[in-house]
């Protein structure tokens, strides 16, 4: 799996204000900003993200996943953190 294709199988499940994922191999990080993660804990958001990816990670073609998900008012908070301007 390259990025594009884990990038494409979260879209088409979720729609994002922002979307980055970076990685290799099978290693990946995700950083999602989405208005359905309000209300949500840190955990649900994981889970959420986790969901489409199920069959990938059963496989190992995704072997390690950091998942940070945000809020789109938590990501204004947390943006200049995060992301170098």
């Amino acid at each position: 799996m390259d990025i594009k294709e884990l990038q494409t199988l979260l879209e088409s499940k979720y729609t994002f204000q922002e979307l980055h994922v970076k990685g290799e191999g099978s290693h990946y990080e995700v950083i999602a900003v989405a208005e359905m993660f309000i209300g949500m804990n840190r955990v649900k958001k994981q889970q959420a993200i986790y969901a489409p990816l199920k069959e990938q990670i059963a496989s190992n073609s995704i072997h390690a996943l950091s998942i940070k998900a945000y809020t789109p008012e938590e990501w204004v908070r947390e943006r200049k953190f995060i992301l170098p301007s």
